[in-house]
């Protein structure tokens, strides 16, 4: 018979101090990239696409084939080290942009805002896509109006700097950003059917056990790791296994009879609900409950 623990559940989910460090690690590293890509951005509108070279000579010819004088107006245009340069510059800028966002999703991993806070939520996780925006759109949007560049310099320049500009943007994007509120989830359902924060996990996934002796852990081709919630985040595993009800079984741990419940309770608040209730574990009549909330 399982042992119950009665304690004081954690309130709220919070990162390891590790964690924390590494984040803000990351999300520092992040800004130092995308503020030198946006300086480049800077040099590329205000320095390279100004330059210019005058073709032709100004002042007063004579046409050969209609014997009239004309008058001949210097005319200008983009040089090729210039045109080169810039096909250079959209390459950096997109390279620049692209890893401060893999960096910055992986902090946000690491550190998740709450959903609860929609604005801050949304602009944190979506940063990445956001700077590659304001580090491309301009750029192209003067490259298409420079009236010293050819139309195929304007061409090539603007096809190569939108595709950069849309795979930035694409991968800037989080789709599936992580939030307190899941991995607050996550520990309550652990600490409920456990009565502690300890789960197990191994390399390879993105998900933690509820215990050691499950097939996914015990025929691993490396060594298990315990820990709590916060370190299995740590150590890149996201999420609660939601086949934990068949992994108690399989550990000789009670199962909670409403466990489809809580499996449904937590898939919604994965997919950004934030007013779904976390079911209480039940169990059946003379099972002892691992947990019991203190009060």
């Amino acid at each position: 018979m399982a042992e119950n623990k009665t304690a004081a559940a954690p309130a709220e989910w919070k990162p390891t101090e590790a964690s924390k460090k590494q984040a803000t690690t990351l999300r520092i590293v992040s800004w130092v990239l995308w503020i030198v890509a946006i300086a480049l951005e800077a040099v590329a509108i205000f320095w390279l696409l100004r330059q210019r070279v005058p073709v032709g000579q100004e002042g007063i010819v004579r046409d050969d084939e209609t014997g009239l004088l004309e008058a001949h107006e210097v005319t200008y245009e983009f040089p090729q080290w210039a045109f080169i340069s810039l096909l250079v510059a959209f390459v950096v800028i997109g390279a620049l942009s692209i890893i401060g966002s893999q960096l910055w999703k992986k902090a946000n991993r690491l550190d998740p805002a709450r959903k609860s806070d929609t604005v801050r939520f949304f602009v944190q996780n979506q940063l990445g896509a956001i700077v590659a925006v304001i580090a491309f759109v301009p750029l192209i949007i003067l490259v298409l109006m420079n009236k010293d560049m050819s139309k195929s310099q304007k061409g090539i320049a603007g096809a190569i700097g939108g595709v950069i500009a849309v795979a930035a943007i694409a991968l800037g994007i989080d789709l599936n950003p992580s939030s307190v509120e899941e991995y607050t989830a996550d520990q309550s359902t652990v600490i409920q059917i456990l009565g502690e924060d300890e789960v197990v996990w191994v390399e390879g996934g993105g998900v933690y056990h509820v215990c050691a002796e499950v097939p996914d852990v015990t025929n691993a081709s490396t060594a298990a790791s315990t820990g709590t919630t916060a370190e299995a985040v740590a150590a890149g595993k996201t999420r609660l296994t939601l086949e934990f009800d068949s992994e108690l079984a399989a550990c000789g741990l009670p199962v909670p009879e409403n466990a489809a419940e809580i499996k449904e309770a937590l898939r919604a608040i994965r997919d950004g609900a934030t007013d779904t209730l976390l079911p209480a574990p039940e169990y059946a009549a003379g099972v002892t409950p691992p947990f019991t909330p203190a009060g």
